[in-house]
């Protein structure tokens, strides 16, 4: 087996999910990907192989400069998803879909860096990787991950806060609320 074929079964798994995670969508995560791990044989041989993947691949969905539109793309097929969802549907399955929608709103409410540094660090990669990949010092990844896990409770909390609001105000004019 070659580097580059090697570097492809070792990291393009993680990467896609980081990606598909990162974007929303798994086809956008996929093209990607791809370009990454184009980049990375044009490139050559680096220190730190997984670290620079994810920098690559954060830098392109950057430079593309499309996220906000794919973004509100997603969000929009997850709220007509969750409308066509059919009344005999379980309501744990609703629940759910509602609490993973909730869960992505929040996560998209936090800033850029602290959405990436949990993304990487769910994805499995170490305080230094993060620390390469989003050009932090080592020592401040541990500060920047709990700053934002607290932040991400407090978008959820807000996120909850606000269905609650929509749902208590729908239920004085009568109306089903959208979640």
């Amino acid at each position: 087996m070659d580097d580059a074929e090697r570097l492809f079964r070792t990291y393009h798994g993680p990467l896609v999910r980081y990606l598909t995670r990162r974007l929303g969508d798994r086809d956008w995560a996929e093209e990607v990907a791809q370009e990454t791990f184009l980049r990375a044989l044009r490139h050559g041989p680096v220190g730190s192989e997984r670290a620079w993947l994810f920098a690559v691949a954060t830098n392109l969905v950057r430079d593309e400069g499309r996220r906000a539109s794919r973004q509100r793309r997603h969000l929009e097929l997850l709220a007509s998803e969750a409308r066509a969802v059919p009344t005999e549907a379980p309501v744990s399955t609703v629940e759910r879909a509602q609490d993973a929608a909730l869960a992505r709103r929040a996560v998209e409410r936090l800033a850029e860096r602290d959405r990436l540094a949990l993304l990487m660090r769910e994805e499995g990669l170490d305080y230094d990787e993060i620390a390469e990949a989003l050009y932090l010092s080592p020592r401040s990844v541990g500060t920047t991950l709990a700053r934002a896990r607290r932040r991400l409770a407090e978008a959820y909390d807000a996120e909850c806060a606000a269905v609650a609001e929509r749902e208590r105000t729908a239920a004085r004019v009568g109306a089903t609320p959208d979640r």
